[in-house]
């Protein structure tokens, strides 16, 4: 019997089928369809005073996005939730002949982009999508949560890096209050977590010159009203003493202007360190004063305002 030369045959057809690991294979450029493109966002930066492009490294499955231009708006604004600048610095690119809204040239910030239209910046087109992005910060103490300060005191912007040199603050915190500050992208959400109906949790770590008890600190937990303010119920524990100085935790669910201060104050003792560590479900950690961390949005839990598919409920 003749032997059978089919198994050979097919080996053979898969050796000169196999690529060769020892050969360079060429590169054949990229297509992206629709479904890839999804997955690659956009992002923008400013160098040399012109708009680059790059390839936002944070997009992955879980990101939640939307449309840059989701509803008729002024061409600044559009710029602004791009990421790109503020609204003001947006105003002044327009004056100075570097947008272009459906290939026509702008002057005057007086326009309005709808859905649909194509608005460039230095020839580069606007993010169709915004990815909505969330950090942790830790404020250190002497610095205001503003953009500028007529008295020329250093804000938290003069520290943050570039890359978030147009974020918005979820909050405040006094200048001398340090701690964990959150950082956004998306107006919307930092208005959610801002809302009194949203009753965020804010921990804070407290010392006080004075001498306390747990039994009076206990008094907050039903409320009080201070010169007409009423503020809701707090939760404060007493950590140590230390000779004139005790050491506490407090829980607020609202943010009122020097809350802390103000409610310890009623107690006898005189707030002279104040340190946020906790805001809802996220905590300060051991980030260093000064420095920045990406979180996921699916780090805030219940309190986010987004559904499944990333739009606002």
């Amino acid at each position: 019997m003749a032997p059978n030369k089919r198994p050979a045959k097919r080996a053979a057809n898969r050796a000169a089928n196999r690529p060769n690991s020892r050969t360079t294979p060429s590169k054949q450029p990229t297509k992206l369809g629709a479904r890839a493109s999804k997955s690659v966002f956009e992002q923008s930066n400013i160098k040399n005073g012109k708009l680059q492009r790059h390839t936002d490294n944070h997009a992955n499955n879980k990101a939640v996005c939307e449309p840059v231009i989701c509803e008729p708006m002024r061409v600044a604004k559009a710029i602004a939730r791009a990421g790109l600048c503020s609204r003001r610095e947006a105003e002044r690119w327009i004056k100075a002949g570097r947008v272009r809204l459906n290939g026509k040239l702008l002057l005057t910030p007086a326009q309005t982009v709808s859905p649909g239209d194509e608005l460039y910046v230095d020839d580069v087109l606007l993010p169709a999508t915004l990815t909505i992005r969330l950090w942790r910060y830790h404020k250190p103490r002497g610095r205001l949560t503003t953009r500028s300060d007529p008295q020329g005191r250093p804000t938290i912007f003069d520290d943050l890096p570039s890359e978030l040199a147009n974020v918005i603050t979820i909050g405040r915190l006094d200048y001398n209050t340090e701690g964990l500050l959150l950082l956004t992208n998306h107006g919307g959400l930092a208005r959610h977590l801002e809302l009194p109906a949203t009753a965020v949790k804010r921990r804070y770590r407290v010392r006080a010159h004075g001498h306390i008890t747990q039994q009076a600190l206990d008094e907050l937990a039903q409320g009080i009203t201070i010169d007409g303010t009423h503020f809701a119920p707090a939760q404060a524990t007493l950590e140590r003493q230390v000779g004139q100085n005790c050491w506490l935790n407090i829980t607020l669910t609202e943010g009122k202007n020097h809350e802390v201060k103000r409610l310890l104050g009623t107690l006898g003792l005189t707030v002279n360190r104040l340190i946020r560590t906790h805001y809802g479900p996220i905590e300060l950690g051991a980030l260093e004063a000064g420095k920045t961390a990406e979180i996921a949005l699916s780090a805030l839990g219940r309190l986010s305002p987004f559904e499944p598919r990333g739009k606002l409920r």
